[in-house]
């Protein structure tokens, strides 16, 4: 049996109870919250492995949770979401969280990215530092080097950054990026990696301005460029 603990923050009881019992039969130990301005003060108490994270909320909406929570932790974050834009998506990646699921879903189907979330995150770490160029990866101390400044990172940006740097000859599709990252490939995910990849670039370009360490290579993905 699992010991970790999924917070889910979600207002609609039918969907929260549904996904409660499903994590449940899986040995997941679950806490639920239906609204927005209790999630801070439970996240900082108690320290979750993992929260999915309506983005409609009484209190507080997913969005500015997803903000505040990257203040001071990298737990992983998937967004529940009944909005279909891409804008609203795309946001919420931005800010911090790691995936998104839309609204209907199926409970199996979330069972089973969180459990290729927590897996990827359990798997044991690099000995050794990947280094190229101005750029170090230490995955043992979760830390990310840069000209000798430290980047922050969401799980998500760190796993890609260190499947470019342990392969920096290869390009990666974008599926293939999700596949190791993430653990799975589920369709929709491309502008995914997509939007983590902008996020990473912009961390990167913060500083060391105008430098294009991770390449585009158009219809196919993205590799490591020559630093």
């Amino acid at each position: 049996m699992s010991n970790q603990n999924i917070l889910i923050v979600e207002d609609e009881g039918k969907i929260a109870q549904v996904l409660r019992d499903y994590l449940e039969k899986a040995g997941f130990r679950v806490a639920w919250l239906d609204r927005g301005d209790k999630v801070l003060p439970l996240v900082k108490q108690d320290s979750p492995d993992l929260i999915l994270l309506d983005l409609m909320l009484p209190g507080k909406d997913g969005l500015e949770l997803c903000r505040e929570i990257r203040k001071f932790s990298q737990v992983p974050i998937i967004m529940l979401t009944a909005r279909v834009e891409e804008l609203e998506r795309v946001l919420g990646l931005e800010l911090g969280a790691d995936d998104y699921i839309c609204k209907p879903f199926s409970p199996r189907e979330v069972v089973a990215r969180i459990k290729s979330v927590l897996r990827r995150l359990a798997a044991p770490p690099l000995q050794e530092k990947l280094v190229a160029g101005p750029l170090s990866l230490d995955e043992q101390r979760h830390q990310v080097l840069i000209a000798g400044r430290e980047l922050s990172l969401t799980p998500s940006e760190f796993g890609i950054l260190k499947v470019l740097l342990a392969h920096p000859h290869r390009v990666f599709s974008r599926g293939e990026l999700s596949a190791q990252v993430q653990g799975y490939n589920f369709e929709g995910y491309d502008r995914t990696i997509d939007t983590h990849v902008k996020n990473l670039r912009k961390k990167i370009d913060a500083i060391l301005p105008g430098q294009e360490i991770i390449k585009t290579v158009y219809g196919i993905g993205y590799k490591l460029n020559k630093v």
